[in-house]
């Protein structure tokens, strides 16, 4: 064989030749490179810090006595948190469910008895309900009142009258300690 012959041979190292090494090292190199000038934008749509932190409310609930309301706020909406007493419990899970316009068993709203947690706006319009403060009109049902159009609430915040179509939400919400709650 000539040795124009012989340089023209390929000549295999390890089932592969070089330029099969550059060309695989070269696009791994370019996949790397384009991952890292995609990520910046990738990053972007991820929420905000501050948003975030709003996401989320921890509430120490040490300083509430049996009876009192707290308001706290979370994703920038009142949220009503009632230390109920043993009366308030007892007529909220006393209610025949069936007449209820949005049915719901107080079991199914709060994760301790004694405490009830819910988003402080009322469905119809989205008015704040009066019920919060110790001189407040409770309505008829001890729960909250909204004078606005004259929606009544209960003790396990149940629509009961007016026009509101459903019952104040709860929101997400879990007991990190028999004394404190996260929100969100």
């Amino acid at each position: 064989m000539t040795d124009l012959a012989q340089s023209q041979v390929r000549v295999e190292h390890g089932g592969g030749t070089r330029r099969d090494f550059l060309i695989l090292s070269a696009g791994a190199l370019g996949a790397v490179g384009a991952a890292i000038s995609v990520w910046p934008f990738i990053d972007s749509m991820n929420p905000a810090r501050d948003t975030l932190a709003l996401s989320t409310t921890e509430v120490d609930l040490t300083p509430i006595q049996v009876g009192q309301r707290l308001t706290v706020a979370w994703r920038g909406k009142p949220v009503f948190i009632d230390r109920r007493t043993p009366d308030e419990i007892k007529a909220a899970q006393d209610v025949d469910v069936s007449s209820l316009r949005d049915p719901q068993k107080d079991s199914d709203r709060v994760k301790k008895p004694e405490w009830l947690v819910v988003v402080g706006v009322c469905t119809h319009l989205g008015c704040i309900p009066l019920g919060q403060k110790p001189g407040d009109d409770r309505g008829s049902f001890g729960g909250w009142f909204c004078p606005c159009h004259g929606s009544v609430y209960d003790t396990s915040a149940r629509i009961r009258q007016g026009p509101a179509p459903t019952n104040l939400p709860v929101p997400p919400y879990d007991f990190t300690a028999d004394t404190a709650i996260k929100i969100g």
